[in-house]
């Protein structure tokens, strides 16, 4: 994945914080509607070099080089807690949406499609009603969990909160097996924190961000009229409970390692060796009685877990599970609700100063929910069929460059290299978006029930899911909705997928130079490929099974090659004394590198293919102009908050490092810019990496 899997541009879902203060009134829809008319759309966010400091030295600090006066005129947002390229075209495609979901409000009768699209806007919109609703949409849950008498109730009852997408205690979902890849099978996962990650609870250096989330959790208890006394006593129930799941938890760079997290047991295998453990009574409940084996990626976390069900007392559990239901239905709640969650999990965790505008935290809710129906609708609009073209074009010619790689590399054996070629051979890739969109026909929108539209719509998701598994996989399948600025490799289907949002600048504009558009979108394309054979991609084989298909001597290889990697990047350090952590950055720092290398070589081809393109323009060569984009493509101005919960919890490492880290790994960089040896971003011969 080009992004984080869990940056705001994806796809929310019933656990994720999505609120505003500032709320327009449908009454007041129409009032503002013919000044947003004359809204100028935003700028595109691409390539120049009006972005370069040229007070800066490229052999010092290529990345303000090649970005600074940007980064000195693009401050973060209020209502952000970090400023890229990528939120940039995402705002912009914000932009479209907002004009089409409004569009969709007079144009109901626009088909099935139009009409689920706008009464979902409207639900979102109308805040006189869910200021008159205030907690009414969740009294049903909290009078269930209050009723609970019996332990033996308890599991019913989470199954029925895991179909509505409240992800309390563990983590349940239908994904192709692993191991068996041409199927669908069910996994269990650790999970039920509240926090960004374990290390919130369990590291003195998030002290601070824990104290300020009891105090949150005891206000929004207080706004739910419970005594300021008992919100104490229930706070600390759930923080201990969370804090023992944490415990439990595997941090994220163990999650990384997908044969670790692969352990497949029959129910009955459990049930024999764990009696008292309720999984069949759980699937039973969750609709799925008649699975016969689970995926279990965690089994130490499900035995603590199992303890923490026997030892704690109901009373607890209701606590616990209340205060999920909360958590995740605040973001749709009224304004006292959402108002008290943008102040802890934004405004703390993220140091986001205000809220996003009110229609764009619906739009986000449409597009989490039911985001193909709003993708058809973008498509229609924003995504003509030559970009699609243009781009099958430009993965093509990637892929030939990596394919010529795999067969010359001189440290991979023959056995190892027909395997990786067999499994090259079955790369596809999807562009743009689905040939055919999710059918949402099964799912209730009304245009004045804005929290039971989202759990109908994530109702509806679990049972499509649900009712796959042991089933054959639907390659057709998209894991994001085609609005969406990112791209991403699936190990299991072996494809390369890039949604319509990303294909604009600064990716990719089909009227500017090759040299920049192999910078941009021909680095992700090689990032995307390069990922099929990272040190989690190279685990699965040509069918898209976690297979041991290398030679000793290769796996030794390539994990020589990879600590260098490791090493590099352990070494960043975005704020004093936080440095990046190599291991989890891992995979994404490979991807990086080698896509920058081989979408190199790409440009080269191309300018033999056309010699009259190898002209300056603007007073750079086409490989200055290449290192140049990549560079621009990762230009970030970031909180210091968010910097650091983006060190702990994201996969990829923050944009000034992305921004050099492919670059000091090769020679054509240092010759391009006639960086050598004693210039600041000069790297040794030796401590440079060249895998792919």
């Amino acid at each position: 994945m080009i992004l984080e899997p869990n940056e705001r541009l994806h796809r929310p879902s019933m656990g994720m914080v999505w609120l505003c203060l500032a709320s327009l009134t449908m009454a007041s829809l129409a009032v503002t509607r013919c000044a947003r008319s004359a809204e100028i759309i935003p700028p595109s966010p691409g390539f120049s070099t009006n972005h370069m400091d040229f007070g800066v030295a490229a052999a010092a600090d290529f990345f303000h080089y090649a970005a600074g006066t940007w980064i000195k005129q693009n401050p973060v947002p209020a209502d952000k807690s970090r400023w890229t390229g990528f939120i940039h075209l995402q705002e912009r495609n914000w932009f479209f949406i907002r004009q089409i979901l409004e569009e969709s409000v007079t144009n109901r009768d626009g088909g099935t499609v139009m009409r689920q699209v706008a009464d979902f806007y409207r639900s979102a919109m109308d805040t006189n009603r869910l200021e008159a609703l205030k907690f009414a949409p969740i009294a049903g849950d909290l009078k269930l969990i209050n009723e609970l008498k019996e332990d033996e109730q308890l599991v019913p009852l989470l199954a029925d909160l895991h179909r509505r997408g409240i992800r309390a205690c563990f983590n349940v979902d239908a994904r192709p097996d692993a191991r068996r890849s041409d199927v669908y099978g069910l996994q269990l996962g650790q999970g039920g924190l509240s926090l960004p990650d374990r290390d919130y609870y369990l590291q003195e250096s998030f002290s601070k961000q824990l104290q300020a989330y009891h105090d949150h959790v005891i206000r929004m208890l207080q706004l739910l009229g419970t005594p300021e006394s008992e919100a104490k006593a229930q706070t600390s129930t759930i923080i201990e409970i969370e804090t023992a799941l944490a415990r439990a938890s595997k941090a994220r760079v163990e999650l990384r390692d997908p044969v670790a997290n692969y352990n497949k047991f029959t129910v009955s295998e459990i049930t024999a060796e764990y009696p008292a453990m309720p999984l069949a009574g759980y699937l039973k409940a969750l609709g799925a009685g008649s699975i016969q084996e689970v995926i279990v990626g965690q089994p130490e976390f499900f035995q603590a877990l199992y303890g923490l069900l026997v030892d704690r007392p109901l009373d607890d559990w209701k606590v616990y599970l209340k205060w999920h239901v909360l958590n995740a239905a605040a973001p749709y709640l009224h304004a006292a609700a959402e108002t008290e969650n943008f102040a802890f999990n934004d405004r703390i965790l993220r140091d986001q100063q205000v809220p996003e505008p009110r229609w764009q935290i619906a739009a986000r809710f449409i597009d989490g929910s039911i985001g193909e129906a709003l993708g058809q609708l973008y498509v229609a609009r924003h995504f003509p069929p030559q970009a699609r073209l243009r781009m099958g074009e430009l993965v093509q010619n990637v892929k030939a460059v990596f394919h010529d790689r795999l067969t010359k590399l001189d440290w991979m054996s023959e056995a190892t290299r027909a395997k990786a070629l067999a499994k090259f051979d079955r790369f596809t890739q999807k562009i743009g978006h689905p040939d055919k969109f999710r059918d949402y026909g099964g799912v209730e929108i009304r245009a004045d029930d804005l929290f039971g539209n989202v759990q109908r719509a994530t109702a509806f998701e679990v049972r499509r899911r649900l009712a796959r598994v042991g089933g054959p996989v639907d390659r057709t399948e998209w894991n994001m909705t085609p609005q969406t600025v990112n791209a991403y490799f699936n190990g299991t289907q072996n494809e390369i997928v890039f949604p319509a949002g990303i294909l604009q600048p600064p990716f990719f504009d089909p009227n500017l130079d090759e040299a920049v558009n192999y910078g941009a979108i021909g680095v992700v394309i090689g990032h995307e490929i390069t990922h099929g054979y990272d040190d989690q991609g190279r685990k699965y084989d040509a069918n898209g099974n976690l297979n041991d298909w290398w030679q000793e001597a290769d796996r030794v290889a390539f994990e020589a090659r990879a600590r260098k990697v490791v090493d590099q990047y352990n070494a960043y350090e975005p704020l004093p004394g936080l440095h990046l952590n190599g291991k989890l950055t891992l995979g994404e720092n490979i991807a990086d590198l080698g896509g920058a290398s081989i979408a190199y070589e790409a440009l080269q081809r191309a300018l033999q293919k056309d010699p009259a393109s190898r002209r300056k323009i603007d007073g750079f060569t086409p490989e200055q102009r290449f290192f140049i984009s990549l560079s621009q493509m990762w230009r970030i101005n970031c909180r210091d908050a968010e910097i650091r919960r983006l060190v702990t919890v994201d996969p990829h490492s923050p944009g000034q490092f992305r921004a050099i880290g492919a670059h000091v790994n090769m020679a054509e960089f240092f010759q391009a810019f006639g960086i050598k040896e004693g210039d600041a971003m000069w790297r040794p011969l030796e401590a440079r990496s060249k895998i792919w």
